[in-house]
């Protein structure tokens, strides 16, 4: 499953209601950490489709989503399980370091 563009009209329905898993990538087109994680993200969205989702809100475009969940620095990925989001990390991580945090 290819990633997700998740915007303030989809959120609940891709992410609160998802049965699976969901890492939601902030980011933005101007920051050099969000693009060395992206391959990253893909990549482990594509391993493990059907296991997780992987969305993606670019803050520029979704800025109320951003202040909704209070990010201060991109790149930054939250795991929602069940509707709530259960795990966060802030920065550029390995590939490895993903996994760990998704549980694959």
């Amino acid at each position: 499953m290819a990633e997700i563009t998740i915007t303030k009209e989809n959120f609940d329905s891709e992410v609160i209601a998802s049965d699976i898993p969901v890492a939601v990538d902030f980011w933005a087109t101007w920051c050099g950490p969000c693009k060395m994680l992206a391959p990253i993200l893909a990549e482990v969205a594509e391993e493990n489709e059907g296991k997780i989702k992987v969305g993606k809100v670019n803050v520029d475009e979704q800025q109320e989503l951003a202040a909704r969940f209070g990010i201060m620095s991109i790149p930054t990925v939250m795991v929602f399980e069940k509707g709530e989001a259960v795990k966060t990390a802030v920065g550029y991580m390995p590939k490895e370091k993903l996994e760990e945090m998704l549980g694959i």
